[in-house]
């Protein structure tokens, strides 16, 4: 390959090649110097010096891949005293950040890849190992995350939430902006003093212009809503409210399928097993003929799922209301009909919901949803799956801000 070429193809501002040092089917090494018309710009203040070269120092550093091959560059750095401190700088170089191994375009081209895919992968097309990814990719969103998330982003309407992120109850708090639909906070634990720093990063002015705040009902995010964003409505919205008692139902069936399993009923342990659980909680204007008729059977021979079902069912006419008057009544009669149903689940749902009554008729006020919590919970969990777990907890929290929120490569420059 000519040296012209070469040089065309790299495209560095103010450097040319001066020799191929060894090109083979796989690796290319080039060496370039800087012209010399070139000012230097010192690293230590960042002015520019004209004044006469110290030394010099060569670096390797790895750049974007040349037909297939990949490029490894000498790059002659050139030393100079600087005039406010006296001290001796390398030059800075623009398409190269100090002491590190690679160029600044391949590094944004690995933190991109890592963006749709695993370190592995990105590993696998770079050719590089995946610890070489990860901490490129790490340096990338470290920065990032100084520049777009420090302080945290202030929002009118937000979602709080928690994920599972490793077994024995190792959770995660997502803040999702509900208007832009993104991720702006996260944070390991779910206490309330997890929360808490969010409302401490977004500052007293900000948290006071919070209008709304979508959770799942937890005590701990009420108590640190409640503390921060006095103004705030809180609302334990209807997909949380709904998957509690679509929860519940499976709990009654898990009982009554062990219970069919000692008494050795195996016709009512095949209507009950886990594959057909999912027709108990299915919407029933969306079950199909068949579904709707094993459905029917069910309830007619066990009696606890038939009351898990009609209080499921029932539950649904709070939602049906036109305000938030005739909701309550309604409210407060099914926490009355799941007290009595003789269904401890349901009886311990009852009296959350009694504890929680405003909170949950407020959706009458602000129909704010935190099922996109849902959507993103899902989508980290997948995030999790492909890469067989984070062990580092801060580099996974990272992540989520590149695969959820504000610092994906499709909205960061």
């Amino acid at each position: 390959m000519q040296r012209y070429s070469i040089t065309k193809a790299l495209n560095l501002p103010e450097y040319k090649i001066t020799e191929i040092l060894l090109d083979t089917d796989k690796e290319i090494y080039i060496r370039v110097v800087p012209y010399k018309r070139k000012k230097a710009r010192c690293s230590g203040c960042g002015e520019i010096h004209g004044g006469k070269i110290h030394s010099f120092k060569e670096t390797v550093v790895e750049d974007m891949r040349l037909l297939g091959k990949r490029v490894y560059l000498h790059v002659l750095k050139r030393r100079y005293r600087c005039l406010k401190d006296g001290q001796l700088y390398v030059e800075s170089i623009d398409w190269l950040k100090p002491r590190s191994r690679v160029t600044k375009r391949l590094a944004q081209e690995v933190y991109r890849l890592t963006a749709i895919t695993t370190n592995a992968e990105t590993g696998w097309f770079l050719g590089m190992d995946d610890e070489k990814v990860y901490r490129i990719d790490r340096e990338i969103l470290e920065e990032l995350f100084k520049k777009k998330l420090e302080p945290p982003p202030a929002a009118v309407n937000i979602s709080v939430d928690e994920v599972s992120y490793l077994k024995h109850h190792r959770y995660l708090t997502n803040v999702i902006d509900t208007d832009i639909k993104k991720v702006v906070w996260n944070g390991q634990g779910r206490k309330a003093e997890v929360l808490d720093r969010y409302y401490q990063g977004i500052g007293q002015e900000n948290c006071l212009k919070i209008e709304s705040v979508a959770l799942d009902g937890a005590r701990t995010y009420i108590s640190s809503t409640s503390q921060y964003a006095v103004k705030a409505l809180i609302v334990c919205d209807k997909f949380h409210v709904i998957q509690k008692l679509n929860m519940a139902v499976d709990t009654v069936r898990r009982q009554e399928l062990r219970k069919a399993r000692i008494a050795m009923q195996d016709d009512v342990v095949e209507m009950m097993n886990c594959h057909q659980r999912f027709i108990l909680l299915k919407n029933k204007a969306n079950l199909t003929e068949k579904q709707a008729e094993h459905l029917k059977r069910l309830c007619e021979i066990n009696e606890p799922i038939y009351k898990a079902m009609l209080l499921k069912d029932s539950f649904q006419e709070v939602y049906m209301q036109n305000s938030e008057d005739t909701a309550r009544v309604c409210l407060e009669a099914w926490i009355q009909q799941a007290l009595l149903s003789g269904l401890e689940i349901f009886k311990a749902i009852a009296e959350s919901f009694r504890d929680k009554k405003q909170f949950i008729l407020n959706w009458f006020r602000k129909k704010i949803s935190s099922a996109i919590s849902e959507g993103f919970n899902n989508k980290i969990k997948r995030l999790k799956r492909m890469a067989y777990g984070y062990r580092d907890v801060e580099y996974f929290l990272l992540k989520i801000h590149q695969h959820c929120g504000l610092l994906n490569p499709r909205i960061s420059p």
